[in-house]
């Protein structure tokens, strides 16, 4: 992994060009996704903030420093570009063609995770009810027996991706919701193809088209399940959805499914890719997972570490909402998006002593680090954080209990790879050997 090592001396120091043609390998390019880490650094090092400049009018900054992410991340001034319905210039597209095109886009806008407040606080209030720590901690009986239940047959070598960490985290938030499994199977393939609209940059129709045709496949199973719930309420997040009030305040239809949406897509790609990002880890520091093994302990440590070390989510956008904003002194025109690179920030040697180092005693009780940003901060950090952290927490438990030995079953010069996207960081498939 790339180092992290402060530079002070100018002669060494990256040109903007540099700089934005790291950022964007990572964006676009396998190589840039295996290993975003040194080009974080670089922009880390180099400069608090930083303007994409080569990517023409509207490009966006970013910094990756741990102050500054949380700083921005905590402001309410920054806040989430909204309108895409008005984005037709950025398709090519005329304002008839697009409306003919895409006559419904409730799955994109009416998410609590596009809104600003006070819709955002709104929607969030009626939704978080669902997911306090007592009702995570009621669901980690049940998560250890579907965990142990996929574990059964698995033995010799092994995709882990495949066999585990994606069945389970997906299995967890079908069952949440009320989905049967047989569903389950059809809408995964929508799932995965609406889940790239979540990291989206280049103007692509064709991409845009697919991500709605999988949002409007997905929305239309939900309108159905809405209905069949409502006639016939069962013990379920929908239908504890459908009927929640606060306030006077309910959710639309729209909002309930854009909500249900998001939630059964970031119910599973976060732990999906904490759990196979974390076994990867392990499986690269070996004395870690002996540690580990050694010392139940550190498992709640260990998942911060996982987090921070090779983060689930690797970045967020906020918008300026006013004019006259500035970070580190630097102005961003209002309307303009700032990526905070939260998976850079993570590795902050201004925050963390040898950042680059795996340390799953890091976070131990009183050791003083503060949290990572993966799950974001301020008023849009993630309200799964804690099912996702209970799920890994639990999976790596379970591994230990049941293998002596975990280790790599990839060849050496064929790693694994990492799926094409940007913001959430995952892996394709990670072939392991599991001997009983």
């Amino acid at each position: 992994m790339g180092e992290s090592t402060i530079t002070t001396d100018p002669t060494t120091a990256p040109t903007d060009a540099e700089i934005d043609a790291g950022l964007v390998a990572i964006f676009v390019t396998p190589e840039g996704k295996a290993d975003p880490y040194p080009a974080y650094a670089r922009l880390r090092e180099a400069k608090a903030v930083h303007h994409l400049g080569s990517l023409g009018d509207g490009a966006p900054f970013a910094t990756a420093r741990y102050e500054l992410c949380q700083q921005v991340l905590r402001d309410n001034r920054f806040g989430r570009q909204e309108g895409l319905g008005e984005r037709w210039e950025y398709f090519g597209l005329t304002e008839d063609e697009w409306h003919e095109r895409f006559p419904d886009l409730g799955a994109f806008g009416e998410s609590m995770l596009g809104l600003n407040p006070p819709d955002h606080t709104r929607l969030r209030g009626l939704v978080a009810k669902a997911f306090t720590p007592s009702t995570v901690k009621d669901l980690e009986p049940h998560i250890q027996e579907l965990t142990d239940g996929f574990l059964d047959p698995l033995e010799g070598e092994v995709d882990i991706m495949q066999a585990l960490a994606l069945r389970l985290p997906i299995t967890v938030i079908s069952e949440m919701l009320g989905v049967p499994a047989t569903a389950q199977a059809e809408l995964l393939p929508h799932i995965k193809v609406a889940i790239q609209g979540l990291a989206t940059f280049e103007p692509d129709l064709d991409r845009f088209s697919a991500i709605y045709d999988a949002n409007q496949a997905v929305a239309g199973y939900f309108t159905e399940l809405v209905a069949a719930r409502r006639d016939q309420p069962a013990d379920d997040l929908l239908t504890q959805l459908i009927h929640v009030e606060e306030a006077g305040e309910t959710l639309s239809l729209p909002e309930l499914i854009a909500t249900v949406i998001l939630l059964y897509i970031a119910g599973y790609e976060t732990t999906t890719n904490l759990i196979g990002n974390g076994l990867r880890a392990f499986l690269l520091h070996p004395e870690q997972l002996d540690l580990l093994r050694s010392d139940r302990d550190l498992l709640k440590p260990a998942v911060d570490e996982i987090l921070r070390w090779d983060s689930p989510v690797q970045a967020t956008a906020r918008a300026a909402l006013e004019d006259g904003l500035e970070v580190a002194g630097i102005a961003i025109p209002k309307n303009t998006e700032l990526l905070t690179l939260l998976a850079g920030a993570n590795r902050d040697p201004r925050v963390y002593d040898e950042p680059d180092r795996f340390d799953i005693a890091r976070f131990r009780s009183g050791a003083g680090s503060p949290a990572p940003l993966s799950f974001s901060a301020g008023i849009h950090y993630c309200l799964g954080a804690a099912l996702a952290r209970a799920e890994g927490s639990i999976v790596f438990d379970r591994l230990l209990d049941r293998y002596r030995i975990i280790e790599p079953a990839w060849p050496e010069a064929e790693p694994p790879v990492y799926r094409d996207n940007f913001i959430l960081r995952g892996l394709e498939t990670l072939p392991v050997r599991l001997v009983p």
